[in-house]
């Protein structure tokens, strides 16, 4: 099944691409309570960290209008961070195809924000928004979980305004030598244990695992970003490559 392109990877598997949606809703619905536990897992808790520095890379304005759009950001934690980083006129639009993870961000965010977000139910490959509309688009921790992220990012293009910006946290590649191996350990043989025990769930955090590995290294996931029309591309490595923030422009 390897070259058919009616296929596609869940984790170490190759299953039917209608299929993979699905299963990979299963893995969210199950873990959408303790999403932040299974992050702090799956990074000993930098990912913390990481998102502050994706937040600050964002830069939201304090004094105009800016409009994001944040996909796969169920839980709200990129959106909470950008209106705190923001100005009055800072709005974002949390989009995710999980209806549990939704329902975490919705409770989370209370009567905090107001008008200032909303939460969208949408798949990120066929966005049920208008063209040209964000100043931004971001995505953490999310991009490897899309079927067909080529779509996604066609997607993310469309709905950008022009001179508005694409950015990526996602897991990485390690490239420091020692780490890589220390990191392979806890991966495999740490994470899935925790798992079981902390949430039991290890089937979910054995995919999550997998999942990372799978993913393109940085030069080839930079390749596809450009392939979909965006200018500028660049990636930065965090914690000895762990994960990276991806950033695109859309020029015009």
């Amino acid at each position: 099944m390897a070259g058919d392109e009616t296929s596609t990877d869940f984790g170490f598997e190759r299953v039917r691409l209608a299929e993979k949606q699905d299963r990979v809703n299963e893995v969210f619905r199950s873990v959408a309570k303790r999403y932040d536990l299974m992050n702090d897992l799956m990074s000993g808790g930098l990912h913390r960290a990481w998102k502050s520095a994706f937040v600050s890379t964002l830069r939201p304005s304090r004094t105009r209008p800016f409009r994001l759009l944040d996909v796969a950001g169920g839980t709200g934690d990129i959106a909470f961070r950008t209106l705190e980083a923001g100005g009055p006129d800072t709005k974002v639009t949390v989009l995710d195809i999980n209806e549990a993870m939704l329902g975490v961000g919705r409770e989370r965010a209370g009567h905090r924000y107001g008008s200032r977000i909303d939460f969208v139910a949408g798949n990120a490959e066929s966005l049920p928004l208008p063209a040209g509309t964000f100043d931004a688009y971001t995505i953490a921790f999310g991009i490897r979980n899309v079927p067909r992220i080529e779509l996604a990012l066609a997607e993310a293009h469309r709905v950008l305004k022009v001179g508005g910006r694409f950015l990526c946290l996602e897991f990485s590649h390690v490239d420091v030598p020692g780490l890589d191996k220390i990191y392979e350990a806890y991966s495999f043989k740490v994470i899935p244990r925790l798992g079981a025990m902390v949430a039991g769930d290890k089937e979910s955090y054995q995919y999550l695992v997998e999942s990372i590995r799978r993913f393109p290294t940085p030069g080839s996931f930079s390749r596809m970003i450009e392939e979909a029309g965006f200018g500028h591309v660049t990636h930065r490595p965090l914690s000895g490559g762990i994960c990276a923030i991806h950033s695109g422009w859309k020029l015009a």
